[in-house]
């Protein structure tokens, strides 16, 4: 690829979907990089209009029309992957991680049959590399491949940031890049993707959270190079730290209609994958309030839920504990028809780092909300206890604090509250008030495990310190 000559290096950054809005459109990133005399263009395949909403140089991705054996191979190397991690470890938590299989029609028994095959005799490193190389060759004979290319022939990137390692959708993207001499470099996007065998691209450089992540990206992805890794921290929490989207105690209160002597926990939703009945969970904290309200504490709860549920299975706790709930819905946008169209915006960022700030502690079912909350110095209980609906076919919340990213607490009894009964929930919440539990110390020692420990408020300035080393 011929390069004309220009005295800004210009870097592509890639949005395959919309979970990067957060960390590289929504938080000083933008302003960072260019302050460091980066040209930037947003290379964006969402349905989120970068230009109109934010006003940034952006490049739209027309076609997302990715090959139609693209996502069924992608499967098969995720089971491969985590087949590989168990007989590697002889650990029985990455069969866990499995999406069960579809036999309900002959297209997915032929795609499962597909996936089953390859979990069963790929399970080798040849194996694995094979699909990688079958999947790249198929997104390479795809039109939109070639749309791709010439984007990036006429706009001559020296180098394509990918936001997020999970999306098929980035396959062509950062292929065409390669195929034409273009640097590429990928974030890791969770905290807990690594184990997962969520790792969909290849790249010239990854950008991890912590030394934690480099470290399991060493062991999961043997061919990465530990000089192919630079640690930066995290840009999701970097809103935490700053003092100029904090609203004052009447103004929160004032805009959400709450009272501003009450103290208030929040309760955070989750996902109906990871927590399937948490609106039970929810009802029980509404009992323990409740309980402790008769008891004379001016107490409630702030009800935030997960931005992309819309099933309406809160509605019925909601109404039924109005007195002691409030619910404070994120601001996210709809955008399109889909759940995954559901884009967020960067208000949704005060309002969390608001809702924080302003509450006494968060209820959560094993969510990375434990580290905002504890940014502002408040704890948090994990619920782990079986709910009497639980039936087969339901999934236990009990299985999501197995996972390898728990591991990385530095105390697993002390790291967070933990509500190991019903009953605990009261307990729990009791004591955090009264101040005699207070995990806050260790959760912050396990924020510091995570994320890069020292000053986690400049991961978009260490990013931007990489993306210039690549490039010199």
């Amino acid at each position: 690829m011929i390069k004309t000559s220009n005295s800004k290096k210009k870097v592509f950054i890639l949005f395959p979907d919309g979970v990067g809005l957060r960390n590289f459109a929504f938080t000083q990133f933008k302003e960072i990089g260019e302050h460091k005399g980066f040209d930037i263009t947003y290379w964006n395949n969402t349905i989120f209009p970068l230009k109109e909403e934010l006003g940034y140089p952006e490049l739209k991705i027309e076609s997302t029309k990715i090959h139609s054996k693209t996502a069924v191979l992608s499967h098969a190397r995720k089971r491969v992957e985590l087949a590989l991690s168990r007989k590697r470890t002889q650990d029985q938590v990455y069969p866990t991680y499995r999406f069960p299989l579809r036999w309900n029609n002959l297209k997915s028994i032929l795609k499962s049959a597909f996936v089953r095959f390859h979990e069963t005799f790929s399970a080798t490193p040849k194996g694995w590399q094979k699909l990688m190389d079958q999947m790249n060759a198929a997104e390479r004979s795809t039109a939109r491949y070639q749309e791709l290319k010439a984007q990036l022939v006429a706009h001559q990137p020296d180098l394509v940031f990918c936001t997020t390692q999970r999306a098929t959708q980035a396959i062509a993207p950062l292929l065409a890049a390669q195929d034409l001499g273009i640097k590429t470099a990928c974030w890791i996007y969770s905290w807990d993707n690594l184990p997962k065998g969520m790792t969909t691209v290849e790249t010239d450089y990854y950008f991890v959270w912590s030394e934690l992540m480099k470290s399991q990206l060493l062991e999961y992805y043997p061919k990465t190079k530990a000089a192919q890794i630079i640690v930066t921290g995290t840009p999701q929490f970097e809103p935490h730290y700053d003092a100029s989207i904090l609203l004052s105690r009447k103004q929160f209160c004032k805009t959400h209609g709450l009272d501003a002597k009450t103290k208030y926990l929040c309760f955070s939703g989750d996902d109906k994958t990871t927590s399937p009945l948490d609106q039970y969970y929810l009802e029980d904290t509404a009992i323990a309030v409740r309980q402790l309200r008769e008891e004379g504490r001016d107490l409630a709860i702030i009800y935030r839920k997960v931005p992309i549920d819309f099933s309406g299975r809160y509605d019925a706790v909601l109404e039924k504990y109005k007195d002691v709930i409030t619910p404070i819905d994120p601001l996210w946008k709809p955008m399109g028809e889909q759940w995954n169209q559901v884009m967020p915006t960067k208000e949704d960022f005060a309002l969390l780092v608001n809702t924080c700030y302003h509450s006494e502690l968060v209820v959560n079912i094993c969510s990375s909300m434990v580290f905002d909350f504890v940014i502002h110095d408040k704890p948090t209980i994990y619920p782990n206890y079986e709910q009497p609906q639980l039936q087969k076919g339901i999934r236990d919340i009990g299985q999501n604090y197995k996972y390898v990213h728990f591991r990385s607490m530095p105390d697993y009894d002390t790291s967070v509250t933990w509500a190991m009964r019903k009953e605990e929930l009261y307990d729990g919440i009791k004591g955090l008030l009264d101040g005699e539990l207070n995990p806050v110390p260790v959760t912050k020692k396990w924020y510091g495990i995570v994320n890069k420990p020292e000053q986690p408020e400049k991961a978009s300035e260490r990013i931007w310190d990489g993306i210039d080393q690549i490039m010199n």
